[in-house]
């Protein structure tokens, strides 16, 4: 059974089929995969650089050569239909089996193709900057997409399923026997309010001192946890607890003498050099938060996927990268 599914796959790959149907192409595969992700035509014609037009007809090629719709179009939104989400299996096996084999057979292949990483807010606006830039100077030809935070709850399932290829994302450390877990480098997790505030002065700060005060936290992620954690367990209560979407709506808030907040300390450097924000002397429990790379077990190697995670750790580690010879 196992030798049957692969062999007809391999038929797909190089254009044979028992059936004499005209073989599928990998171009419609790749787009299909790509929209399949995406579920929006539009999205997917940026991402390949093709008309939406192209997308389009690709699409519809592959759903009469199949002789069932792949996407249910509901208005203006579009969704895998039960036969898409069985083809998608395939069609992910097929592309990845045809990477393998090119690099297996041609030795070093140049990166290419699209990689969907999910990486948490911190990354994204502190490090993926410098990061892209460095990785799309050295492989031009892999189209990166990526995906806003998610929960740890639903990393495993996404890699597991191939909805995503890597996580770069800062948190307590990830134990699990199906992920590869590389832990880069520890995340300074510190203690921020307005210069004037009072405890910017003292000398030390403990949790018990933050008794009273405003705080400004971020949606669920484990250093908000463990800082309302070490606030319990002291016995202190918050006067108010705003909860805003993003780092930077806390930093203004900050800024303006809102409240006080626990954030990255990599995002508030530029704002405490200004002498716009203070970091107190937190003499707290400590937050063991570290920035890691995640990829699943069983995900293939490609040469794409491997070049990104080794410039992400060149990039953080601070060390300099050279192409492959």
């Amino acid at each position: 059974m196992v030798l049957s599914v692969y062999r007809n796959i391999l038929n797909i790959i190089i254009g044979k089929n028992d059936l004499g149907v005209t073989a599928l192409e990998l171009k419609q595969l790749m787009i299909f995969q790509t929209a399949a992700q995406e579920l929006n035509f539009t999205r997917t014609a940026e991402i390949l650089c093709f008309a939406q037009s192209s997308i389009t007809a690709h699409i519809k090629s592959l759903e009469e050569e199949l002789g069932v719709p792949l996407f249910e179009r509901l208005g203006k939104r579009v969704i895998l239909s039960e036969a898409g989400h069985r083809f998608k299996l395939y069609a992910d096996r097929i592309i990845q089996l045809s990477e393998e084999a090119k690099e297996t057979v041609g030795g070093y292949i140049e990166p290419s193709g699209i990689l969907t990483i999910c990486a948490s807010e911190t990354q994204c606006t502190y490090r993926l900057p410098s990061l892209l830039s460095q990785f799309q100077s050295l492989y031009p030809k892999v189209q990166l997409v990526f995906r806003p935070g998610i929960a740890e709850t639903e990393m495993e399932g996404l890699l597991s399923k191939g909805h995503i290829d890597a996580v770069l994302i800062s948190m307590i450390p990830i134990t699990s026997e199906s992920l590869i877990v590389d832990l880069l480098i520890p995340e300074p997790i510190v203690i921020v309010s307005h210069p004037d505030h009072f405890l910017a002065k003292k000398p030390a700060v403990s949790p018990l001192d933050l008794e009273g005060q405003p705080l400004l936290v971020t949606e669920k992620c484990d250093y908000r946890r463990l800082f309302e954690e070490s606030m319990a367990e002291a016995g202190a209560q918050p006067s108010s607890k705003l909860e805003l979407g993003d780092v930077e709506a806390i930093k203004k808030c900050v800024i303006a003498g809102i409240g006080i907040a626990a954030l990255p300390k990599i995002a508030v450097e530029s704002e405490v050099a200004q002498g716009r924000m203070a970091i107190l002397k937190w003499v707290g429990p400590d937050f063991p938060i570290v920035t890691q790379l995640v990829w699943h077990k069983d995900k293939w190697m490609s040469p794409a996927l491997r070049a990104f995670l080794d410039v992400t750790r060149e990039v953080i580690l601070n060390k300099p990268h050279s192409l492959p010879l």
